[in-house]
This record gives C-alpha cells, structure tokens and sequence, in this order.
C-alpha cells in the first residue's frame, strides 16, 4: 500500500515529538484525509478511520477541559485504544496529562505544532495529497513550452534529446528526460517530474550524458510542470497519411485523464524545435477558444456555398 512516512511529515511540517511509538519511524500515513475527533471524544465511535491523522485543536481541547477528570479519562482511553498514525496537537497548546497517560499506556505518537487548526489540516491534506496521488512512470522527455507542459514521446533514438536540448536553447526549460514520473494530483491533472537520480541530466547520443543546470543555468530547468499535450515523435513513413488540417482533435489517455496529442513525422530537414514551438502556442490558443483549422474550414465552407450561390443567380 502507498503511503507516507510518519517521520518525513514531521520534518516537512516542523512537528514536535512530543510522545513516538515504537514503530514511529516506519509508519505509513496511507489516506490525505486528516480528522478532528468531536465525536469520537463525546463517545460515538461508530465508522471511525484509526488510518487518518488526528488534530486536536482548541475546541476539542476545550470540550475536554469541561469534562470530569474520571470521564476525560475515560474517553481519551477509548480513543488511544485505536492504532492511529497519530495525533497532532494545534497551536502549541500543552497536551494534558490524561492525554498523555494514555498514549503511553497505548504507545501512541504524540506531536504538535504551532499552526493554527485550520491551516494546519489545510497544509497537510495538499502536501498527502500530492504525495499519496496515483502515479506511474513513462519514457519520454518532459519540458515547458512558452507555459505549456509538453510531453514528448517515441521510440529511442527518433530525436527527442536532441530536439529537448535546441529547445532549452531556445529558452525553453526541461522538467525531465529518458523517464518521466506522472501524478494525477486531481480529476484533470497530470503532474510530471523527473527522477531524484536522474534529474536535470539529459543523454545525447555520440556525447553522453550532459548537465543542462549546469551548461544551461538555472533559468534552463523545472522541478515539476502539468502536462498540458502529448507529443509523438515517428519516423517519416511516405505510405503513412498525416494530418495536414489538424481540424479532428485527438487524445492521449494516461492515468484516466484525457490529454491531447499530436503525431509529428521525422525527417532530415525537418526543424522540431520550430514545429513543436507552434505547436504549444496552437494548444494555447484552442484552450483560448480559438481554433485555427476550424476557422479556416469555416471560411472554406462560407468561399464555396457564396460560390455556389453565385452560380444560382440568373
């Protein structure tokens, strides 16, 4: 099962330990969605998640300070009874005692931390969330053409290195290249980046491997980019029929979200880097609203019928 170390969350968010289990550095946080126990702590345990993060902010932390020493007890033994990941205390408040007796007759983990409540839960469920997303990994190159993430696609040695590296030169940047890692971060949203090992480098065929950070500066890379159209690279075949309009709009389904896609043939003479240019800006203009083939055969269609009209007249 995916999911997230317990002790990475606490070194992203900055949380005080304040009580680890034995199993603190291993544990998995397997769900984005994070809970305040009002319930649980009145008693109603019914279809209560142990899997979810517990926060305990200043209304909990109240409702429990109302209470009768025996009761709050009580109820905060039957809350600890539950193998939860943990329990994370907002605003810095100090933990009661009851509370923290029962997470050491249990062995849970305590943390806190001095965000409030609701920025807090906000800023974990984004950070889970990005993390937990379905995700998987395809061969293709990845870069940012004036804003639009292209992901290049082909078989190995069709060009797309080659044409990844004229289009940093060009002032493009690259996200990732050879492997690219794909989170779908919500319904229509595919988020790619690069491997921690491989990032930043590219592979060109008679050189090697080369440090586009380093030849290129900072301004040449990016650690991660949506991914707005697919681009597939082939080898020019003469009995294949291309599109020369561009009016039928086809697609590219990954991780179940469509994304469009375009076939450009590869041929000596054929300049990528200019082609693939237009087309990020052609992509920009369609989700702008405006299509320029259709137009065109718009225009088509209106030439010919006042021809034809024409023709009519007596």
């Amino acid at each position: 099962m995916k999911g997230v170390q317990l002790s990475k969350i606490v070194e992203e968010f900055q949380l005080e330990v304040l009580r680890s289990a034995p199993d603190y550095q291993s544990r998995l946080v397997t769900t984005e969605e994070l809970i305040r126990p009002g319930l649980p702590l009145h008693g109603y345990f019914e279809h209560f998640n142990q899997e979810r993060l517990q926060v305990i902010g200043r209304v909990e932390m109240s409702y429990l300070l109302g209470m009768a020493q025996e009761e709050r007890q009580d109820r905060l033994d039957q809350f600890f009874q539950f193998d939860m990941p943990a329990l994370i205390i907002s605003r810095g408040m100090e933990p009661l005692p009851e509370l923290m007796a029962a997470a050491e007759k249990y062995d849970r983990t305590v943390l806190r931390s001095q965000l409030p409540t609701a920025e807090l839960i906000s800023s974990v469920i984004t950070y889970l969330a990005s993390e937990l997303a379905p995700s998987i990994t395809r061969h293709g190159v990845l870069l940012e053409v004036y804003g639009e993430g292209l992901l290049l696609r082909g078989e190995s040695g069709v060009g797309k290195s080659e044409t990844a590296i004229e289009l940093v030169k060009r002032g493009h940047r690259l996200i990732a290249d050879d492997a690219v890692e794909i989170k779908r971060t919500d319904t229509h949203t595919l988020i790619g980046t690069a491997p921690e090992l491989i990032r930043h480098y590219i592979e060109l065929r008679g050189i090697g491997v080369v440090d586009v950070q380093r030849l290129f500066g900072m301004s040449a890379i990016k650690k991660e980019q949506e991914i707005d159209m697919v681009v597939n690279l082939e080898q020019w075949r003469d009995d294949a029929m291309y599109d020369r309009l561009g009016a039928d709009d086809l697609y590219t389904t990954i991780l179940d979200v469509k994304l469009p896609s375009l076939t450009i043939p590869v041929k000596p003479g054929r300049n990528l880097a200019i082609i693939i240019e237009v087309a990020a800006m052609n992509n920009r203009q369609k989700k702008m609203g405006y299509n320029a083939a259709l137009e065109f055969t718009r225009q088509i269609n209106a030439h010919f019928e006042q021809a034809m009209n024409e023709e009519k007249k007596p």
